[in-house]
């Protein structure tokens, strides 16, 4: 009888779900998903669950291949010595090759009274509280979303075309990453949805409190129901584990995403720092990481050296309620460009993207390996700075 060899993922995002799937490629090879949760949320929808439009989850069985054994369960520890992973529930599960794909989370709100009374949307469970705190508010409290990016942006608007009143708190720029022309866009249709956005030196949360959220420059505002969406943070398990970390806790590996302790354990997704240059945390990068993590072990089993990667962020898309939104374009190596949709047609972009990914992760359960980016999709100037390194 042929030998099996045993691959274990941990975390059923973006990254995790693709990766698992593209494993079923051999029929030697028996895959576990462990996640805390029974279904796969989408993320990138989870501004729609606070605002009432979507319920952002989706059965594993729609999304995940045959055959692959799914965990519902935290690892709370990995033991590369043993090559096992060590359950919350007392548990144990032994593999041959781990593939690291935690994701990421809310960042940690060190803003004095942000994690006492400022809600976060980063994870299932934080949307559906936050989404129950706004049934129970009067349809008149005042709302403040704090952090301007994707997040802060999509929630802002999805909220103010509900009817709320919405304050967007930006720190320094709306939407950092958008081209100014792109910036302007999206300045225009918060501004249309009513939305009063405060962006400059002075527009920095310094404390928020039960009622209110202070400014840097004195301002106070007052403030039923805080939404925090200032950056993320990764899990610390990589780091419990004794594995190496970069400064945000991401798994740090070589650019075959294999950690730099171990040749067993492959990272993918928001919890990989490959070469110390990581990604923009996001499912863009998520759904090229997974199977390129998948690949890296695939590769390995065959006695084959994997390939480095090949990898292109291309754009940022923002929905902007149901009616409008933008699909900003970038060049190959994550800058903006001036070219964008806007709008309607935005918002119909957004929403086909959306729904393009979950297709994605169903069609590459039927079809493993079908998924390959085009040569071109990659970053030439990434290895230029890796040269430099």
């Amino acid at each position: 009888m042929a030998e099996h060899t045993e691959v274990v993922v941990i975390g059923g995002g973006y990254a995790g779900v693709m990766a698992a799937n593209r494993l079923t490629q051999r029929d030697d090879v028996t895959v576990t998903l462990i996640n805390p949760r029974p279904a796969f949320v989408e993320r990138i929808r989870l501004h729609q669950l606070v605002g009432g439009s979507h319920d952002a989850v989706v059965g594993y069985r729609d999304v995940l291949a045959e055959g692959i054994g799914l965990v519902v369960d935290t690892v709370t520890r990995i033991d590369a010595a043993e090559r096992r992973v060590l359950l919350a529930t007392g548990g144990t599960v032994g593999y041959d090759y781990l593939i690291y794909a935690v994701g990421s989370g809310s960042a940690d709100r060190s803003v004095p009274g942000a994690a006492e009374f400022a809600y976060p949307i980063a994870g299932f469970e934080e949307a559906q509280r936050l989404r129950a705190v706004l049934d129970a508010a009067p349809a008149t409290a005042a709302v403040t979303v704090v952090g301007a990016g994707p997040t802060g942006i999509e929630t802002a608007a999805e909220l103010a075309e509900a009817g709320r009143a919405v304050t967007l708190v930006c720190g320094e720029a709306l939407g950092p990453y958008l081209h100014p022309r792109g910036r302007r866009s999206v300045a225009g249709q918060l501004a249309r949805l009513g939305v009063t956005v405060l962006d400059g030196p002075g527009a920095r949360v310094t404390a928020v409190t039960r009622d209110a959220v202070r400014l840097g420059d004195g301002r106070e505002l007052p403030s039923t129901v805080t939404i925090w969406t200032a950056g993320f943070s990764v899990p610390d398990l990589a780091g419990r584990s004794g594995l190496s970390t970069d400064a945000l806790g991401r798994l740090r590996t070589d650019e075959t995403l294999t950690s730099v302790d171990d040749v067993r354990i492959v990272a993918a997704g928001d919890s990989a720092a490959p070469s110390d240059l990581p990604f923009r945390m996001s499912c863009q990068a998520a759904i090229q990481l997974g199977p390129h993590a998948a690949d890296t072990v695939l590769s390995r089993i065959a006695g084959e050296h994997p390939a480095p990667l090949a990898l292109a962020l291309v754009a940022q898309c923002i929905s902007l309620g149901r009616r409008a939104g933008i699909f900003q374009l970038a060049h190959r190596n994550d800058v903006a460009m001036r070219l964008y949709i806007g709008g309607r047609p935005g918002a119909k972009v957004k929403e086909f993207i959306c729904q393009g990914i979950r297709w994605q992760l169903a069609y590459q359960a039927r079809k493993p390996g079908s998924l390959n980016f085009p040569a071109w999709a990659k970053d030439a100037k990434r290895r230029q700075l890796l040269r430099a390194i």
